[in-house]
Parts: C-alpha cells; structure tokens; sequence
C-alpha cells in the first residue's frame, strides 16, 4: 500500500539576504571612500615617495573590508533572483549570474593586487620601487574602477530590464537603474567618486527587496 508524501513547500529566501544587500552596500562604500582617502590622487599618482602610516592604514583597512563586500554581495544577488521569482528570463538571468560572478571576481582581483603592492612596494624602513609601485597601483585601479565597475554596470542594467519587464521594481528605480549604467560604463573609470553610484543603487535596491518581503507576509493570507 503506497502512502502519498505532501509535496514539500519551496524553501523560503531568508530576509537576511535582503539585509545582506544593504550592508554589502555600506561595506563596498566605505572601502571606496577609504582608498580614495588613503590614495587621493587616484591611478595618476605616481610617486616614488612611500605613504605615511596614517594612509596606509587606511587603504589596508579598506582592503580588509573587500572580501566581506564580495561575500555579501552573492548573498544579495541571491535576494535579487529570488526576488524576480520564476518568471525570470534565461537570457538576462545569464548575463544577470555572469556578470555578478565577474564582478566579484575582478573586486578580489583588485584588491588583491593594491594589497601586493602596498606590502611589497614599501618594505619597512626602505623607499619604495618606482616601477613596482607604478605597475601594482594601475593594476589595481584598473581593476576597480576599469573592470569590476563595467561588470558593475552590466549587473545593474540587467537587473533593471528584469525588474521593468516583470514590474517587480518601482518606476524611478529602473529608470535611476539605467542611469546608474551609463555612469558606471563611460564615466567610472575617469571620474573620482562616480563609482559610489552603484552602493547607493544596491541600497535602494536592497531596501526595497526588504520592505517588500515585509509586506508579504501579511498579504499571504488574504490570497
């Protein structure tokens, strides 16, 4: 005699993904604010003078904040998909998982490369090398701001013609989408501070996805 099992309820997305986002987005900003504070001068700065210890440590105490940033933000982009729901579309879902994989891969790659640099090119009690400085900062302000912000761009446009298609996302947060891609594709990368567009779009973003999963519940039981 064979016994019928209930079919089991899908796994809900925790709230806490939602959350993930905002601090992915406080943490991203305050690395950012840092290393333009430790480095002011930006990839442009090539110098042969060593840092003083202030700055130093400052731009190791952004670094640190980097990885925690790159985990939280899968945390986040988990939030997202699971906020657009089944009626994703293959296509853009691709581009959507691909380009926040990059992303986070080329963040790491960045910060790796400024922490090379920054423990190699300034050895205790001895001036840096001239050329090793040189190479290790461009690498890893191209990295940032050259590599990871595009992919930045790419995350965000795809989310926002996600978003516009389903109607899951207000109006004024695809449209603030659109532009937030267009600053992070043509301007990041020669601008200081326009890269700090894209933690204030994932904390909109984020604040979203968590008022709305707070509004759920309490719809559920009319349905």
């Amino acid at each position: 005699m064979q016994t019928s099992t209930p079919p089991r309820e899908p796994l809900e997305t925790p709230r806490a993904a939602g959350v993930a986002g905002i601090v992915f987005a406080l943490l991203l900003a305050a690395a950012m604010v840092l290393i333009r504070l430790g480095v002011p001068q930006g990839a442009d700065a090539v110098t042969a003078q060593a840092p003083d210890p202030t700055r130093r440590s400052t731009v190791h105490a952004a670094l640190a904040l980097v990885p925690f940033a790159g985990i939280l933000f899968l945390w986040f982009a988990g939030a997202v998909r699971a906020h657009v729901g089944k009626g994703e579309d293959q296509f853009l879902a691709t581009v959507f998982l691909g380009s926040g994989l990059i992303f986070t891969a080329t963040l790491f790659g960045g910060a790796a490369a400024a922490a090379a640099v920054l423990d190699t090119a300034h050895p205790a009690g001895t001036s840096p090398s001239r050329p090793v400085w040189d190479f290790g900062q461009h690498l890893a302000y191209t990295l940032l701001t050259g590599y990871a912000m595009r992919m930045a761009a790419v995350f965000t446009c795809s989310t926002s013609v996600i978003g516009h298609r389903l109607g899951i996302l207000p109006r004024w947060l695809t449209v603030l989408g659109l532009l937030v891609t267009v600053v992070l594709l043509f301007v990041s990368s020669s601008a200081p501070w326009a890269e700090l567009v894209f933690p204030a779009w994932s904390l909109l973003l984020s604040t979203h996805i968590v008022v709305a999963s707070l509004r759920r519940p309490a719809a559920a039981p009319a349905s």
